[in-house]
């Protein structure tokens, strides 16, 4: 598996040499290309350059060591350099995401639980919000649907990186795992004799897709419009600016009301829309991302959950991982990286057996 690298290798020399090509100097898209992906290889070529350094320099001192006692205290030190050096390769090496270093589209909605329910999806909410502003991300609310006592129903959020992200750093590769059902375990605040309940709200995350990736045929949609409403239903608006645009091939169905003109909700539903048929086209087109996506369940039952939230407890246990922690209200004000760093350590060693085996 190792040595698979110098054929990585070969390839960012390659490259290096096609940019310096004029007619590729000269094909902005060409050139564009072969730099991400020049720039994606470094640091597996440099990897590749560490381990084989240490493992030379390891040699080195076993060869002295034969002729000058003195040198085999060394030899210790060296080869532990030389197996962290191959970890890291071997870590580098595993196939990678291709949406990795894209943003995404996040969607909270309420499940079972009723107004409850609502309410722990407003803390979900602002709990990724807290955790993008940690991470140094952008967020833009797309469209929210709130309940009455101020939870939230249904949420779509735009999260975005400020500029290039550092590699396994981008919305995706940190936020694709935090998909399915997250159950709360707590008293609710219309609960009169203090019992404990149980309800649900589920996440969807999905790598958002640009405009020139998605084709999407004007044929193919129907477009509805509407009068927004608010809590309750009353009418917050006195045109029909919400929009509601149905996918007419896959039956997909995107909304959008919180801008306050048609185009803006219709450029907002668009940009859910182009989500969903990525996603559902990368599911088809590719089993491993097919495998990982699978598990961002698709109903908000109690039953199939991946993440318990006990308020009595000040405990949060991811159910894939293993992960517990008695920390709930540093997790929910947005300190995510170690039980988000859970989920990828969890699939990145599941990724190692499958090369090993």
């Amino acid at each position: 598996m190792l040595e698979s690298a110098a054929a990585l290798v070969e390839e960012h020399r390659a490259l290096e040499e096609a940019m310096a090509d004029p007619a590729v100097a000269g094909d902005p898209d060409r050139l564009r290309e072969t730099n991400k992906r020049y720039s994606a290889l470094a640091p597996t070529v440099a990897a590749y350059h560490a381990w084989k350094s240490a493992q030379g320099d390891a040699q080195a001192a076993r060869e002295l060591a034969a002729e000058d006692a003195s040198f085999a205290d060394e030899l210790p030190g060296l080869e532990e350099a030389v197996m962290a050096a191959e970890d890291r390769l071997r870590r580098l090496l595993v196939p990678r995401d291709p949406d990795d270093d894209r943003d995404v589209i996040l969607e909270v909605k309420a499940g079972e639980g009723g107004e409850e329910s609502a309410l722990f999806a407003g803390d979900l909410l602002r709990m990724y919000l807290r955790y993008a502003e940690r991470r140094g991300w952008r967020t833009d609310i797309i469209d929210s649907t709130e309940s009455d006592l101020g939870g939230v129903k249904d949420v779509q959020v735009a999260v975005k990186a400020r500029g290039a992200s550092g590699l396994g750093e981008g919305p995706w590769a940190r936020l694709k795992y935090e998909g399915g059902v997250h159950r709360v375990q707590r008293v609710p605040v219309t609960e009169s004799q203090g019992r404990i309940h149980t309800s649900a709200a589920g996440v969807w995350v999905m790598p958002e897709a640009e405009e020139v990736e998605v084709i999407i045929d004007p044929n193919d949609l129907r477009i509805d419009v509407f009068r927004s409403s608010g809590p309750g239903g009353q009418s917050v608006n006195t045109t029909d600016s919400a929009v509601r645009i149905t996918h007419l091939p896959t039956g997909t169905v995107v909304s959008c009301q919180n801008e306050k003109s048609q185009l803006q909700n219709r450029e907002a539903a668009m940009r859910v829309l182009r989500a969903r048929l990525h996603q559902m086209a990368m599911d088809q087109a590719n089993a491993a991302a097919a495998d990982v996506r699978s598990s961002q369940v698709r109903t908000v039952d109690r039953s199939e959950r991946i993440r318990t939230y006990n308020f009595p407890e000040n405990r949060i246990s991811d159910h894939r991982t293993g992960y517990k922690a008695y920390n709930l209200d540093i997790v929910l004000g947005g300190e995510l990286d170690p039980i988000v760093q859970s989920a990828i350590d969890a699939d990145e060693a599941a990724k190692l057996a499958a090369l090993g085996s």
